[in-house]
C-alpha cells in the first residue's frame, strides 16, 4: 500500500494506530466492524488509510474510542492515536503538491514527541520505543510492522520540507516555528546530502546562538545547538548550556520545553508564547523528573543538555529525589558512570557533580 502526494489527506498514521488498538482487545475486524456498526470496508479503510480517521465526524470518532476500550483496548494508546491524527496532518501538509496553500501545522501548533515520532515511523520506520512490542506482535501473513509510505512519497516528503524550510525566513513567530519543527524532522533525512543541507540551514540559525538572554529566538538556538549535537557535532550544545546557566528566564524555559516534550504538560500549545512565559506550576515536576531520568543517554552533547536540566529541576525542587527512590537510585547509578567516563563539559560536569552529592546525602 501506497500514498500519493496529489491525495487530499493521508491517514496511514492514525490507521495503523487504530489497528495496534484492535489487536489489543484482540479483535478481528468482522467482530469490530459489527459491534462498531459500520460496514466491514469502512474498518478496512481506516485501518489501511485509505479512510482517513481525521475525516471522521467527530461524533463517529468518539463512539471508536469508547468502543475500544470497553472491549479492553491497551489504554496508553487512545493518547497515541491523538498524536497520530496530528502526523496525518503533517504528512498531508508537507506532501501537498506546491501551489496548494493551505494553514500548515508545523506553524500552527508546537508538536508533541509522540507525533514527530510518529512521523518519523512513516517516513523512515523507526519504530517510537514505546510502541515496539506492540508493533512487533506476531500477524498472519505479509503484514506491515509500521505505517505505509511509497518510497517516492518519502523522499518527496522531505524535497518538500526543505523546501518548506528555505522558503520561510522565520521572522515572524509562526515562520520561526514551521523552520525550527521543519528542521527537527529533516534531521531523520536519509540523502547523502542531508547533513550537508542541514549545515547550510544551522548557518542561517547561528546568529540566536550569540545571544546570553531570553529572546523569542531562543527556541531557535536551542534547535539549532540539539540538531548539531546530533549530526555529531557538540560544541555548539556545549555553549548553549553554558549560556543557559547564566539565565534564569532560559533556564526556566528550558524546564518548560521539556515538559512539553516529554508529555509532562498538556500539549495544547499553538505557538512558543508559552516558553515567552515559563511557569513551573504549569508541569508535572515528579513527572518530569523521571522523564528526563529515563531518558538520559550518553549521546555527544545531548547528555549534557540532559544533566544541566536535571540539576536545574533539583535545584527548584530538592524534595523530587525523595518522591521518587527508584529514579533517584537509577540516576545514582547513570552518574556513577558518566562521572567515570568523563563524557561530559566542564559545566555539565560540575553540575552532575552537584546532583551526585545531593543524592548521596541521607534524606
Amino acid at each position: 500500500m501506497g500514498t500519493s502526494p496529489s491525495r487530499a489527506e493521508i491517514g496511514a498514521v492514525s490507521g495503523f494506530i487504530l489497528r495496534l488498538l484492535r489487536e489489543s482487545i484482540p479483535s478481528p475486524q468482522t467482530a469490530l466492524a459489527e459491534r462498531l456498526a459500520v460496514d466491514l470496508g469502512t474498518l478496512q479503510g481506516w485501518e489501511s488509510g485509505r479512510r482517513p480517521l481525521g475525516n471522521v465526524r467527530t461524533i463517529d470518532l468518539l463512539h471508536l474510542r469508547r468502543t475500544l476500550a470497553a472491549l479492553g483496548a491497551e489504554a496508553t494508546l487512545f493518547a497515541w492515536l491523538d498524536a497520530a491524527m496530528d502526523a496525518d496532518r503533517i504528512l498531508t501538509a508537507v506532501l501537498r503538491p506546491p501551489g496548494q496553500p493551505a494553514e500548515h501545522p508545523l506553524a500552527t501548533w508546537v508538536q508533541s514527541r509522540e507525533a514527530a515520532h510518529l512521523v518519523a515511523w512513516a517516513v523512515r520506520s523507526i519504530t517510537p520505543p514505546a510502541l515496539r512490542t506492540l508493533a512487533a506482535r506476531p500477524r498472519r501473513g505479509p503484514t506491515p510492522a509500521g505505517p505505509q509510505l511509497a518510497a517516492t512519497d518519502r523522499t518527496t516528503f522531505f524535497t518538500h520540507l526543505r523546501r518548506t524550510a528555505e522558503n520561510d525566513d522565520g521572522s515572524e513567530e509562526a515562520g520561526l516555528l514551521l523552520r525550527r519543527q521543519s528542521l527537527y524532522l529533516l534531521s531523520y533525512d536519509p540523502a547523502p546530502d542531508a547533513d550537508a543541507w542541514a549545515e547550510q540551514a544551522l548557518r542561517t540559525m547561528r546568529p540566536a546562538l550569540a545571544l546570553r538572554a531570553y529572546t523569542p529566538r531562543w527556541i531557535e538556538a536551542r534547535t539549532a545547538a540539539t540538531v548539531a549535537a546530533r549530526q555529531g557535532d557538540p560544541t555548539l550544545l556545549h555553549d548553549f548550556v553554558q549560556a543557559l546557566a547564566g539565565d534564569e528566564h532560559s533556564e526556566l524555559a528550558n524546564l518548560a520545553y521539556w515538559a512539553y516534550w516529554l508529555g509532562s504538560m498538556p500539549p495544547t500549545q499553538p505557538n512558543d508564547g508559552f516558553l515567552h512565559r515559563p511557569d513551573p506550576a504549569a508541569w508535572n515536576p515528579v513527572h518530569l523528573f523521571q522523564q528526563l531520568v529515563g531518558s538520559l543517554h550518553e549521546a555527544p552533547g545531548t547528555v549534557d543538555l540532559y544533566v544541566h536540566s536535571l540539576h536545574t529541576l533539583i535545584r527548584l525542587h530538592p524534595w523530587l529525589l525523595m518522591a521518587d527512590p527508584a529514579a533517584a537510585r537509577h540516576l545514582r547509578e547513570r552518574a556513577v558512570r558518566l562521572l567515570d567516563a568523563r563524557l561530559l563539559s566542564p559545566v555539565s560536569r560540575r553540575d552532575l557533580e552537584s546532583v551526585h552529592y545531593r543524592l548521596q546525602q541521607p534524606n
